[in-house]
């Protein structure tokens, strides 16, 4: 029980508390917009740009973020040269980022073992830069989805509908995945890119079996994320487990609890 009240621990719980709250925040547009998948396409970039950032010396995070920004932008142009097959987008750019990924890889042969780190997560090695960063990043997103709230929800739901209405479309586009970028790029080292599209989309899986209301599903999603990753953390400090593995199947086990319970209601 010691480990729990240690430095590493403590800062651990520090950022996965925030990204607990950004990444269903997040995540409910992209679920609503059916572009789940996006998730996955930024975090191969963001280890991409950690490649690289090993490879160079510069801030891995730092230029994941950048890889992950820049990305976002490559999407949304060809989302719109592609209206009818947007998720080609998604598709072009996440095979970009892989090979980019595998280029670096070769490069610096002797770096891999500090990018894999990202791949599955490395909460525990959260340093007081990290921290900074992820709560810039937060505090950016709650303020975004704050003041932008009604227009991401026209948006999400009928996005001619928010063009018709005179709402700059393509720029709360924009910034939806930029947002995401953010959020995906900073969660990596929390959770690891191959299983942050999981805190992005289970919660809100979960909380809209259970919501009866958009901004209900958007408050629920957001604490059911936060209890994953406080007993996750808690539960893989314990006994020994990783972390972000842990924080993810606990939340794959409440949502097949929530199916079942869904199931033994009355309809």
């Amino acid at each position: 029980m010691e480990i729990l009240f240690s430095d590493f621990f403590q800062r651990a719980l520090a950022g996965g508390l925030m990204i607990g709250i950004t990444a269903p925040l997040i995540g409910v547009f992209l679920v609503l917009r059916r572009l789940s998948m996006i998730g996955d396409t930024l975090a191969h970039v963001t280890i991409a740009g950690v490649a690289l950032g090993f490879l160079t010396g510069f801030y891995p995070l730092g230029a994941g973020l950048i890889f992950a920004v820049v990305a976002s932008f490559a999407i949304e142009k060809l989302r719109k040269a592609y209206k009818s097959y947007a998720e080609l987008s998604i598709a072009i750019i996440m095979s970009g980022g892989v090979a980019l990924a595998s280029l670096f890889f070769t490069l610096g042969k002797g770096y891999n073992a500090d990018v894999m780190s990202y791949l599955f997560g490395s909460i525990y090695t959260l340093d007081n830069t990290d921290l900074i960063v992820v709560g810039i990043v937060t505090l950016a997103v709650v303020v975004v989805v704050t003041l932008f709230f009604k227009e991401f929800f026209l948006l999400s739901f009928e996005e001619d509908a928010a063009s018709v209405s005179g709402l700059p479309v393509k720029l709360l586009n924009m910034l939806i995945t930029v947002l995401t970028a953010l959020v995906i790029s900073t969660a990596i080292k929390i959770v690891g890119s191959l299983l942050v599209s999981a805190l992005l989309t289970i919660p809100v899986a979960i909380s809209l079996l259970l919501s009866r209301s958009f901004k209900s599903s958007v408050m629920l999603s957001v604490i059911i994320a936060e209890i994953a990753v406080v007993g996750g953390l808690v539960v893989a400090g314990i006994w020994n487990l990783a972390p972000g593995a842990t924080i993810v199947l606990l939340l794959i086990a409440f949502l097949f609890l929530t199916l079942i319970g869904k199931k033994g209601l009355p309809a």
